[in-house]
């Protein structure tokens, strides 16, 4: 009654721990890594910034007012007539630039937006790979573990046939010890799995802006599954990979630059009001009212815009090439990790149906033969490590796999 009574109260505290410890399905993980990374959110608040940067470049310069004497004599200067005492002056001066300009380097300013945003889908492929890559070790450290504890019953039954055995001179003491190794050695890579594990629930959690210590699952019974492109053109490669958008994106930030140097050749203007209060009453108050207007094509000037403008449109040139390189050299690569994943399937598919039955129906038939006393143990722990290596051969294998698509994937959507 004891022992019940404990079991049922170490039940109902772990039951709260289960309860906590939910099932992330992979979809899950990536969504919020999308949501709530702290990295992909400075992305949008510099694109913000760069709003408000656009509306600030329509801005005009804040208007310049003057006060003082106007054509007032030096101190110690004989003066003929009151006349000529001068005058106070009041000056009023604003700047006026030219709509187009401002307009066009609105749009430039806010085109950087765009990239910063663009830029946030390259790293988030970036994110959503890693995220993957721990996903994915989770799951076969998950499926190791369940190997080797199939693997250590089997040990454990050895090992108790050799604890039996001894007693009536069946079997030999160091039978014993070595079985013992062997599930030592087997739960220590257990322990190792199990820190992978460990490993790949911080990193998760980092990823998606959790605390590193948070308790959750993963769903076991997922299969990453691989699905080849249904075609590696160009014109589908730059619809899908993010970098590709990000560069066209900077493309067209460029050509607004240019359109907005191309601007530079439209005139601004200033106006400026002086009022003069004169020092003698008897004479009449003035004005003077002046309208300015610049001269951006004159020579020494306009070489300025136009060899920027120039040099805008060769490093365009230059992006356009580089993203040609990028697609063209993205296409082969992508045939190439396709016939490579392929051939990856077809060797595990041979390993789990044919080599592994095999060595399976080896140790079964080595068993038997220990079973009855003839065989010795040495022989059965033979096949039970030529089968274990195979298994983890299997899942190291596997492994590569998955990798191999996680990086096909990012290299097609990148």
């Amino acid at each position: 009654m004891k022992y019940i009574t404990r079991y049922i109260i170490f039940s109902l505290l772990l039951l709260p721990v289960q309860l906590w410890a939910q099932v992330m399905p992979l979809d899950t993980i990536l969504q919020r890594v999308d949501r709530n990374n702290v990295l992909l959110q400075s992305y949008g608040l510099k694109a913000e910034s760069f709003k408000y940067s656009a509306d600030a470049a329509t801005a005009w310069m804040a208007p310049m007012a003057g006060i003082g004497t106007f054509m007032t004599p030096y101190p110690g200067q004989v003066i003929m007539d009151n006349r000529d005492r001068g005058s106070l002056m009041l000056q009023l001066e604003q700047d006026i630039p030219n709509p187009a300009k401002l307009n066009a380097k609105k749009r430039y300013i806010a085109s950087q937006g765009n990239i910063e945003r663009a830029a946030r889908d390259v790293t988030l492929n970036d994110l959503k790979a890693q995220a993957k890559r721990l996903y994915f070790n989770w799951l076969v450290a998950r499926q190791r573990i369940h190997v080797l504890q199939e693997n250590e019953k089997i040990m454990q039954t050895m090992k108790k046939i050799e604890e039996v055995r001894y007693p009536y001179n069946q079997s030999q003491l160091s039978g014993v010890f070595k079985a013992n190794a062997k599930i030592e050695d087997n739960r220590n890579m257990i322990r190792m799995q199990e820190g992978t594990i460990a490993k790949a629930r911080s990193w998760l959690n980092s990823l998606m802006n959790a605390p590193g210590n948070e308790v959750f699952d993963i769903d076991t019974t997922y299969q990453p599954a691989f699905t080849p492109a249904a075609s590696y053109d160009t014109a589908a490669l730059s619809a899908a990979r993010k970098d590709v958008f990000k560069m066209d994106q900077s493309i067209h930030s460029m050509e607004l630059n240019i359109e907005s140097m191309k601007r530079e050749r439209k005139p601004d203007f200033r106006i400026r009001f002086d009022h003069m209060y004169p020092l003698d009453a008897m004479m009449p108050k003035a004005f003077s009212a002046m309208g300015m207007i610049s001269i951006p094509i004159v020579p020494w000037s306009s070489k300025m815009y136009r060899s920027g403008i120039k040099a805008m449109q060769y490093e365009i040139q230059s992006m356009q090439k580089e993203r040609s390189a990028m697609l063209q050299e993205t296409q082969g690569m992508l045939y190439g990790m396709q016939y490579e994943i392929q051939s990856m399937q077809k060797r595990i598919s041979a390993m789990e149906e044919k080599i592994i039955p095999a060595l399976r129906q080896t140790l079964d038939a080595s068993f038997l033969n220990y079973q009855e006393n003839k065989l010795a143990l040495s022989n059965v722990i033979d096949s039970w490590e030529a089968l274990t290596m195979m298994q983890s051969n299997v899942l190291d294998e596997k492994l590569k796999l998955y990798e191999m698509i996680v990086d096909y994937e990012k290299q097609l959507y990148r």
